[in-house]
């Protein structure tokens, strides 16, 4: 029997602590109008349009936050089933291996287990977030101009979490009774990513067949 969703997605296994956003502000109001859309049972491709007379920015800043908090959330879920033995290589299959590189440790792409992998991003993600020069949360404050191209490092990072997760833990997801969950939060950041051109088409290749059969 599938397991209720609130004991598989439960806090005590978020891989981080939640980002969250600061009530009064206008970034907490745009992020309760993308919740209520996403309630409402609306179409996802509709869900993810930019509102009239918001800003792109702001509204692409809720949307990293919040798949950082639900991706995550995913990850805490599988980690126990992700470990150095059973994943010793971050990879998407035997096509597709990823590398860790930043700006500071890893100066040149670095092979790594996929929990050593999963770790070091979702630290890396956490902290540009967190960053008030790249994610400002005071009004006024204009984003930098560099802003979509961090936003599209951090969802094309994202989205090797996907990949890793359905290619080598989709068992696990499907005996937790998780399958219709992860696969609705999939299809949220798709079109998402689509309707912005925010992930290059060619790092969408590893799940190609499986993007067709689900997102319509």
């Amino acid at each position: 029997m599938a397991l209720c969703l609130k004991q598989v997605f439960n806090k005590d296994k978020t891989f981080r602590p939640r980002k969250k956003f600061e009530p009064g502000t206008q970034r907490f109001e745009l992020y309760k109008k993308a919740q209520a859309s996403l309630k409402s049972g609306l179409d996802l491709k509709a869900v993810v349009q930019l509102p009239p007379g918001e800003s792109i920015n702001d509204w692409i800043a809720v949307h990293v936050v919040d798949f950082f908090n639900r991706i995550n959330l995913i990850y805490g879920t599988m980690s126990e089933y992700c470990t150095e033995k059973s994943c010793p290589i971050m990879s998407g299959g035997l096509k597709y291996e990823y590398r860790w590189q930043d700006d500071s440790k890893y100066k040149k792409p670095t092979k790594l287990s996929a929990p050593q992998y999963m770790c070091m991003l979702m630290d890396w993600i956490e902290m540009l977030i967190n960053n008030e020069d790249i994610f400002p949360t005071r009004i006024g404050i204009p984003f930098p101009k560099q802003f979509q191209q961090v936003c599209t490092k951090i969802l094309t990072r994202l989205f090797r979490v996907f990949v890793h997760v359905y290619i080598h833990h989709f068992d696990s997801i499907i005996n937790m009774g998780a399958e219709a969950h992860v696969n609705t939060c999939y299809k949220h950041f798709y079109y998402f990513i689509k309707e912005f051109s925010l992930v290059d088409h060619r790092e969408l290749e590893p799940l190609k067949e499986m993007t067709e059969r689900i997102c319509h």
